[in-house]
């Protein structure tokens, strides 16, 4: 699968850029007993119109959808997932480690 995140409105050219990414990954990273390769463009906006109207001759798996930008995660996936200053910890506790180990070894 192959998805692309555009930070405007949805666009037919990009339909085309990504139908060159999925056939850059059909011929350099598939596996002939691999699934058709899938095409997901995501756009901050659309026109549902317009998108119908660029997919429609097109034979490639392609698919077009909006995202929307929240502020915080929904409660039920808060508890689920790491915050950024967790990960941020723990990225930094890992090369600190890393560091630490490192000079033991030259003692």
């Amino acid at each position: 699968m192959v998805i692309e995140l555009k930070g405007g409105k949805f666009k037919p050219e990009h339909l085309g850029q990504l139908s060159f990414y999925l056939t850059a990954v059909d011929e350099q990273i598939k596996h002939p007993q691999d699934n058709p390769t899938i095409g997901l463009l995501l756009c901050k906006s659309k026109n549902k119109v317009v998108a119908e109207y660029a997919l429609r001759q097109n034979t490639q798996p392609l698919g077009v959808a909006e995202y929307k930008l929240i502020e915080s995660l929904p409660p039920e996936l808060a508890t689920d997932l790491p915050s950024i200053e967790q990960i941020e910890q723990e990225l930094m506790g890992n090369d600190a480690g890393t560091a630490n180990a490192d000079a033991s070894d030259d003692r």
